[in-house]
């Protein structure tokens, strides 16, 4: 008889238990896929996949052991808890090491009904068929667009037991424009959704990206260097993922590289700026519900006016620096909308850059970013003007959210993040 994936979770925490482990965690989830895959502008697969997976964690005089398989019969399952057990013990101590205490067990639903893969089928062609009428210069080099289905459960030897069910769709198409011996760089979009009742081509920002791409065939060199204003599009995160991970991360305070670890209730952001881990917040598609320590998950602020309100610790973050935990994992974020509309933003900026996408090395812990500007556009006398080639930008996340100009009314829903165009100033941009 086939067992439940709350049976099995059940059945691998007592082994663990059995096997020695004074604490310990399991979790099971199982998911389906089913996905359409198109490739240079035609549909190329079609399949569904299947996933099972086990992870689990023991604890043993602080000794931590953590597994992961992707079988869950009990031969698989029994190796997989022998295995933890034997890395526990192997294991350095580290009195950080925990799980989360006992408190309300929950069950949660976020099914949509099933899956209706003629309809995502539709949407798909519907897609291609747009693209290649609208933009008859755009090759699509990828696209996949899905029906996912998972559910998992999580308990530990406290007694937490959570139950979380989902589906969604998404979409995610890669493309670039050519013309003859011309060729744009490459970009991507995409978003979960949780309904298929619009095309996607109407989604976010699909059109504007695909025109972008078209008029990125003809580009201009930047000849002289200076210091001047970027407006960061909400296509591309580098400043909000620096924040979390530069300063807001379990690495970054255990190793205490983090320019904000002793800034906790104090000003590190100019007052435009509020951001909030949002896992509940209805335009997040898939928002977690229990945080991988075992934690009910729960929205929370991390710069509010400015303010840090919040780290993003986990529990073993929090107890290895003895700062507060985050309420939940640091994943689907949104940026709190301003009060200049798009087209102001624009009007203000006398010589700048409209940056769509970067490419660069990882920001070091002081916030320094260097690279190059992808898919972007010159701003001259308050109008976006010429897409631009081999530009690097280079600028420090701390200064420039420091003397924040502008953030957008708008906003772009991708289903995992929402975010504004914003406007900062002393960015250095540098052409030939």
């Amino acid at each position: 008889m086939t067992k439940t994936r709350q049976e099995l979770a059940l059945y691998a925490l007592e082994s663990l238990k059995k096997a020695g482990a004074d604490k310990a965690a399991c979790t099971v989830t199982r998911g389906r896929k089913e996905e359409f895959n198109i490739e240079a502008n035609k549909f190329s697969l079609l399949r569904t996949l299947f996933n099972d997976e086990l992870s689990l964690k023991a604890i043993i005089g602080g000794r931590k052991g953590v597994v992961s398989v992707n079988k869950l019969d009990k031969d698989s399952i029994d190796k997989a808890v022998e295995d933890c057990v034997t890395l526990a013990n192997s294991a350095t101590p580290d009195e950080a090491e925990d799980i989360a205490p006992k408190a309300e067990n929950k069950d949660y639903s976020r099914n949509i009904g099933g899956s209706d893969m003629a309809k995502l089928f539709t949407r798909t062609k519907e897609y291609l068929e747009q693209v290649q009428d609208e933009f008859p210069k755009i090759v699509l080099e990828s696209m996949a667009s899905e029906f996912t289905a998972s559910e998992s459960t999580y308990v530990n030897s406290n007694g937490v037991e959570f139950n979380d069910e989902q589906e969604c769709y998404s979409y995610g198409p890669m493309f670039s424009a050519k013309d003859g011996e011309k060729a744009s760089s490459f970009n991507y979009t995409g978003a979960s959704l949780t309904a298929l009742d619009k095309p996607f081509m109407d989604i976010g920002l699909m059109r504007t990206l695909l025109d972008e791409s078209v008029r990125s065939l003809d580009t201009c060199m930047i000849e002289e260097k200076f210091v001047g204003k970027v407006i960061v599009t909400p296509t591309y995160d580098v400043v909000w993922e620096t924040i979390l991970d530069a300063f807001l991360s379990n690495r970054a305070l255990i190793e205490g590289t983090s320019r904000w670890k002793d800034s906790l209730g104090k000003k590190v952001a100019d007052s435009k700026l509020t951001m909030r881990l949002s896992p509940f917040h209805p335009s997040i598609v898939g928002g977690e519900r229990f945080t991988p320590d075992g934690f009910e998950a729960q929205n929370t602020d991390l710069i509010c006016d400015g303010i840090l309100k919040s780290f993003a610790l986990s529990l073993y973050g929090a107890n290895k620096t003895g700062k507060p935990r985050a309420l939940c994992s640091p994943e689907s974020y949104e940026i709190a909308a301003g009060d200049t509309p798009l087209a102001d933003m624009i009007k203000s900026v006398d010589k700048g850059i409209l940056l769509g996408r970067f490419s660069g090395a990882s920001p070091g812990p002081s916030g320094d970013i260097s690279g190059v500007a992808k898919n972007s556009f010159l701003i001259e006398n308050g109008v976006v003007t010429d897409a631009i080639s081999e530009t690097m930008i280079s600028f420090n996340v701390v200064d420039v959210i420091s003397n924040i100009l502008a953030i957008s009314k708008e906003r772009n829903e991708t289903g995992s993040s929402i975010r504004p165009w914003a406007l900062f100033d002393g960015v250095t941009v540098s052409g030939k």
